[in-house]
């Protein structure tokens, strides 16, 4: 089983599509925001959010990554893309909650190092991580050392922050 997690109108092909309203594309209607979801341990393949999760609370998304982390199989993946917070487009939607997302969450999601950082954060969840970032248009022709250079240093470079979860455990 494959779930597009908060799908909209773009449900990725060959996904569940689940979100909380009943849209086109809409598989089964959930609330993302509470748990438990409806579906057992370890039975995911695969989850994909894209421009779901920068729409909850802080709580709320806890929540989101522990009941990720609870529903796919030990190995498999989670790709989870959100704009990057040094975009406009993080704050051009009054939709959007505080605060937005930067590549820092994802240490968060591991339990080595919360053990050691932050145990009193309420995560059960333990992923390892990588993530990448697309860019903004602006940034289409620029040499490659100008496109890293610009990521690290300057606002409206990385438009979203694309990060892939794999559930340890």
């Amino acid at each position: 089983m494959k779930l597009d997690l908060g799908c909209g109108l773009k449900k990725q092909e060959g996904h569940v599509g689940v979100d909380s309203l009943s849209l086109p594309g809409v598989d089964i209607v959930a609330d993302l925001r509470v748990a438990p979801w409806p579906w057992p341990d370890n039975s995911a393949d695969r989850v994909f959010s894209a421009h779901f999760v920068e729409h909850l609370t802080a709580a709320e998304r806890i929540t989101f990554f522990n009941e990720v982390w609870r529903v796919l199989k030990p190995g498999c993946e989670a790709e989870v893309i959100t704009p990057d917070w040094s975009h406009a487009s993080a704050y051009g939607d009054p939709t959007h909650q505080w605060p937005p997302m930067s590549h820092w969450y994802l240490v968060y999601l591991n339990k080595d190092w919360r053990d050691k950082n932050t145990p009193h954060v309420p995560y059960t969840c333990d992923f390892t991580s990588r993530y990448s970032f697309s860019l903004d248009d602006s940034m289409r022709e620029q040499p490659m050392e100008a496109k890293r250079y610009a990521v690290e240093h300057n606002i409206n470079s990385a438009r979203d922050l694309q990060a892939v979860l794999t559930k340890r455990g």
